[in-house]
């Protein structure tokens, strides 16, 4: 790449909004002729990641999921349960495998180009675009731009802004500890002083799981606090003295009421473009509807602007329970069991994909204790 290259489509972020993008652009087999670039400071060489998520029928990336569970466990101090879940199937990708396949195939295609570089700055306006990278600037012109890098700017005194923050361990023990036939989606019985606080557990084989602490709070732990949470459940609650950790992994991930502009400096996709579910942290699936309605429009040749947005419903849905969330009106952990425990987990599943009719989104709701969510929601209003 030089100060003078031209590409007709440009990605910054190679995570999986662009590569969930990009993948079914090359699917297509119609935009052989274009010229791509794809940048990001990381080669995406580490199982960084593992993205779990409920889909019906085989998806789009659906011969490299790791594992599929078709019951889930939610366990709670008064309500447990083993739920089947038909006709879906709770689905786990790992980060490793999704990059390894998608860049083999981008290897295949002489048009698509990869930059390892950090990205300090960029400006788009009317597909010219500026671009800096490692000190150097770049101009390019007549680019379609693709963003993935979310900046979280949530300003303003209706800002809210939680953070889903997450450790876990891949753990191996000598004997056989773990139910391969089912994934536990929440375990809500571990202590809450740090605020809501769930643990999932998705068994490979019997003798091996991905163990992983969650929280939705204002602020991140110290490091060590996650090791204790998850040395403690894993002894407490699982019941396992030995094992061996032979994977970590951390991440965070904003829930937060800020609205996501699609078109704003380039084409916002992925959390940058408001596809992570604010209440639940969910994003897999939802860049996934997303990634394949701009490809379906890029392939007729259609405006990216007449994309359907979401229906708002659902973000008044998610800003209600953030709120409630985050002035503590009511425990998160009371709010999911409520919710699992007096619906039929289909039910659930589809509300959290914003997938729900109204009917089922009503029979929800109120199940729901009603005067801190009614009062939470003429806040939103």
């Amino acid at each position: 790449m030089t100060n003078r290259s031209h590409f007709d489509f440009i990605f910054l972020g190679a995570g999986c909004a662009s590569l969930s993008l990009l993948l079914r652009l090359i699917r297509s087999e119609k935009f052989g002729d274009k010229k791509i670039l794809l940048i990001d400071k990381d080669a995406k060489k580490s199982n960084d990641r593992t993205w779990c998520f409920w889909e019906k029928e085989n998806g789009f990336f659906d011969e490299i999921v790791f594992k599929k569970w078709n019951t889930i466990s939610f366990l709670s101090d008064d309500y447990n349960a083993d739920m089947g879940i038909a006709p879906y199937q709770y689905k786990m990708i790992r980060g490793i495998d999704f990059y390894e396949y998608c860049f083999n195939e981008i290897s295949k295609h002489r048009n698509i180009e990869f930059v390892q570089a950090n990205i300090e700055e960029w400006e788009y306006q009317e597909k010219l675009l500026s671009i800096k990278l490692n000190d150097t600037k770049y101009r390019f012109d007549n680019t379609i731009l693709f963003s993935s890098i979310y900046k979280g700017e949530s300003k303003g005194k209706k800002a809210i802004k939680l953070l889903q923050h997450f450790k876990g361990w891949i753990i191996e023990t000598q004997k056989s500890y773990f139910d391969t036939q089912k994934a536990t989606m929440m375990d809500f019985r571990i202590n809450q002083d740090n605020g809501t606080s769930f643990v999932y557990v998705l068994p490979f084989d019997e003798k091996t799981a991905l163990v992983e602490y969650t929280l939705f709070t204002k602020q991140l732990l110290e490091p060590e606090e996650y090791d204790e949470q998850l040395k403690n459940y894993i002894k407490s609650f699982l019941g396992i003295e030995h094992y061996k950790v032979s994977e970590i992994e951390f991440g965070v991930i904003p829930m937060t009421n800020e609205k996501f502009s699609f078109e704003s400096n380039g084409w916002n996709i992925g959390t940058a473009g408001g596809q992570t579910k604010a209440s639940s942290g969910y994003t897999f699936q939802f860049i996934q509807k997303q990634s394949q309605q701009i490809a379906d429009y890029l392939i007729a040749g259609r405006s990216l602007m007449h994309i359907p947005q979401s229906p708002r419903r659902f973000n008044f849905y998610d800003n209600t329970l953030l709120e409630i969330l985050y002035h503590n009106k009511l425990p998160g952990k009371q709010i999911f069991t409520t919710m699992f425990k007096k619906n039929k987990p289909q039910q659930v599943l589809r509300f959290l994909d914003n997938e729900s009719s109204v009917k089922d989104e009503l029979k929800i709701i109120s199940s729901l204790p009603t005067w801190p969510f009614l009062k939470a929601a003429i806040k939103q209003l």
